[in-house]
């Protein structure tokens, strides 16, 4: 079994070829700092629109290095930490905008891929969610009661023989599903729209880590670099960062990847047409079938190191490795006896009020996308083109949206902030636990499915 060294994700494709690192001081149009999806998408978009500027990404260790190499490979449309928050904030038609711009966002990575010839093993199948305890079933039911008052979610409740029947997850009581979603090959998405990027001009350099970020300059350990807008898309790694070790959490979330499953297995666990997978846990686990008949199963192993130290490469606690293998086993009992070949961990970034956000200062040239607690792998590339929008000063439907140009608190200083994560999450299993054990059909603890998830 491999433990670490990135990504199971990297190691099917193998490293990228190392690029240049940062030469110098030097000037550009745009300096983009993190060579993931979200720098990737946002020098993508910039270049198509306005080819003649000089968009430069600076990368710390290589493209997709982070969570968009590392993720459970969810491209679903799930708004981090639900809309509900901005029907008080901006009323619900934002809401309703906001997420239908996830929905057609599915559908534009999708394109961008087939576009741009970027092979990422993406089926469109599907968001599949089980509930297998008394608790997890009221909360699945509720959770489609009000899903479906809304516009957009196209959800649909599953009785337990028919959601059997869709994926065999054992002991499903309930089940929902929307089209909504793909599973993808991250490291390949992210491999791919690095050389998209190249191809239309973009300067990725790698190797080089941003010490800090100030209006109109980036300076890293090689050089800095000037330019009129400077767009921060570090993510996880942001706590790393000068004058922002409190901005985001870094949470980690850990995967392990089976060796390619038998026929015998599939036929038995119905699972094919690319639907990814999740629960109604509170501690949530997510899924895939990989393209090349792996089960990839994450959740939350040792969801935060004190003092919001971030994760290199990858390393993950036997401990962890064994609650996912419960998991898996519990989940599909076929399982049993299958090689885990790899184990992995990565780091996503956690705003105080677990929401995403995306937006410009035009004063200092400042310009974010972050903050996707688990959602990123759509998040991203709406993220990119808002930021697009922003800079080019296009007034356009999502530069208007209701994530956009929200600011939150800072996170509070150690040992506050790993005390209130540690025990929340303590709490998380324990309600788990007593729920799997019989002891409760509900729980006073809120089902929190995206705040908790690393899928995408």
């Amino acid at each position: 079994m491999i433990n670490g060294n990135v990504s199971h994700w990297w190691e099917q494709i193998g490293a990228p070829d190392p690029r240049p690192e940062l030469p110098g001081n030097l000037t550009a149009d745009v300096a983009i700092v993190g060579a993931g999806y979200t720098g990737l998408w946002a020098a993508y978009y910039l270049k198509q629109a306005k080819p003649e500027l000089r968009v430069v990404v600076i990368e710390q260790r290589h493209v997709g290095y982070g969570a968009s190499g590392r993720n459970g490979g969810w491209l679903t449309n799930a708004i981090t930490g639900g809309r509900e928050q901005y029907v008080k904030t901006h009323g619900r038609d934002a809401a309703e905008r906001f997420q239908r711009a996830m929905n057609e966002t599915v559908d534009e990575v999708i394109r961008v891929a087939n576009a741009e010839g970027i092979d990422a093993d993406i089926k469109k199948g599907g968001e599949f969610n089980v509930a297998y305890t008394p608790a997890q079933e009221a909360r699945i039911r509720a959770f489609a009661a009000s899903e479906q008052s809304w516009q957009y979610t196209d959800l649909e409740l599953f009785e337990a023989p028919e959601a059997q029947a869709k994926i065999n997850v054992a002991n499903t009581r309930a089940a929902v599903w929307h089209p909504h979603s793909a599973r993808i090959q991250p490291a390949k998405l992210a491999r791919g729209l690095a050389e998209a990027c190249e191809r239309l001009g973009v300067e990725i350099y790698e190797r080089t880590r941003a010490v800090e970020i100030e209006p109109h300059r980036v300076r890293t350990t090689h050089g800095a670099v000037s330019a009129e807008y400077i767009v921060r898309a570090t993510e996880g790694f942001t706590a790393n960062l000068k004058g922002l070790h409190r901005l985001w959490l870094p949470m980690n979330s850990s995967l392990i990847a089976t060796e390619p499953l038998p026929t015998s297995v599939w036929d038995e666990l119905n699972w094919n047409k690319g639907e990814v997978l999740g629960d109604f846990a509170h501690v949530y686990m997510y899924a895939q079938r990989t393209a090349d008949d792996r089960i990839a199963i994450g959740g939350r192993g040792v969801p935060y190191k004190y003092g919001s130290r971030t994760d290199t490469d990858g390393q993950t606690p036997e401990v962890t490795v064994d609650i996912l293998g419960e998991i898996l086993h519990r989940f599909f009992p076929a399982t049993r006896g299958a090689a885990v070949d790899h184990v992995w961990s990565g780091v996503l970034g956690v705003p105080r009020d677990w929401a995403a956000t995306v937006g410009l200062d035009r004063s200092t040239g400042l310009a974010w996308g972050g903050g996707y607690v688990g959602t990123g792998v759509t998040s991203t590339n709406l993220a990119g083109r808002t930021i697009t929008d922003l800079i080019l000063g296009n007034k356009s439907e999502i530069a208007s949206l209701p994530w956009v140009n929200h600011r939150v608190r800072k996170w509070e200083p150690e040992p506050l902030r790993w005390i209130a994560t540690k025990g929340l999450y303590a709490a998380y299993g324990i309600a788990d636990h007593s729920e799997l054990a019989g002891r409760a059909k509900t729980s006073p603890i809120a089902h929190i499915a995206d705040v908790v998830t690393g899928r995408g």
